[in-house]
């Protein structure tokens, strides 16, 4: 995998990323991420097929997006209302846009897309670049598990049915928390595989990069509905502030 960029995995997975992964009500995060938006416009980085800027759209919010894989972009042209939300297909480690934003947000661990902690880090720069006085970052991010691993490496199942499998397959690299998977389909009209990199980060290490960017940790919850953030949480929302 050798030729993995920010488009690979958007590019390998569009056609089938909604039925795959159809995620729960978006209700919650939409109303979080109203409350936070203020009088917007807002930015979503890896906006995807727009499972949440669609209906974050539709509330009355001013969304933009940014994307790396033109084939996930076409998924969100051809829904209602997907059309009308400007998207930037690009690098959001790398942001240059004229607009600026009340509010920036990465959701279902897509910063970890962003493989080198320098390019994390310079990400967090552009965002603070292109929030208003008082903007927010907010990410929501799953608390890295290394027990899910076992001798560096993991094999599971993630769906069957009487002609078709569906597995992941990942091993890790501890040194640069780097994790490199395929999930492998198979049916009965053949193999195919659909990459995917992401190098995770404790929310712990995401605070410095909030704190060289200029950011400051407002809130850190344990989930959308502002859930304490525990030891025992699986993710984390975290909100950073720009001053103002």
């Amino acid at each position: 995998m050798n030729d993995y960029d920010a488009s690979t995995y958007g590019d390998r997975v569009a056609d089938k990323y909604d039925a795959w992964y159809p995620g729960g009500d978006p209700a919650p995060i939409v109303q979080r991420l109203t409350a936070l938006a203020g009088d917007g416009p807002v930015l979503e980085l890896g906006i995807g097929t727009g499972r949440i800027a669609l209906p974050l759209a539709a509330s009355g919010v001013s969304v933009h997006g940014i994307d790396g894989s033109a084939a996930m972009i076409e998924k969100l042209r051809v829904k209602p209302g997907g059309q009308s939300i400007p998207v930037t297909i690009g690098d959001f480690a790398d942001l240059d846009l004229e607009d600026r934003f009340s509010l920036v947000f990465v959701v279902f661990n897509t910063f970890f897309g962003i493989l080198e902690q320098h390019d994390q880090v310079r990400c967090f720069l552009s965002v603070a670049e292109h929030l208003v006085p008082g903007g927010r970052f907010l990410l929501e991010c799953f608390v890295p598990d290394l027990s899910r691993f076992d001798r560096g490496q993991r094999l599971a199942v993630s769906a069957i049915d009487s002609d078709s499998i569906r597995l992941e397959a990942s091993v890790y690299d501890p040194v640069r928390q780097h994790v490199k998977g395929q999930v492998v389909s198979m049916t009965e009209g053949g193999t195919r595989f659909y990459p995917l990199q992401v190098r995770y980060c404790w929310p712990s290490e995401l605070d410095l990069m909030a704190q060289l960017a200029g950011l400051e940790l407002e809130h850190r919850w344990g989930g959308w509905n502002a859930e304490p953030f525990t030891a025992a949480s699986g993710l984390h929302v975290s909100v950073y502030r720009k001053a103002g």
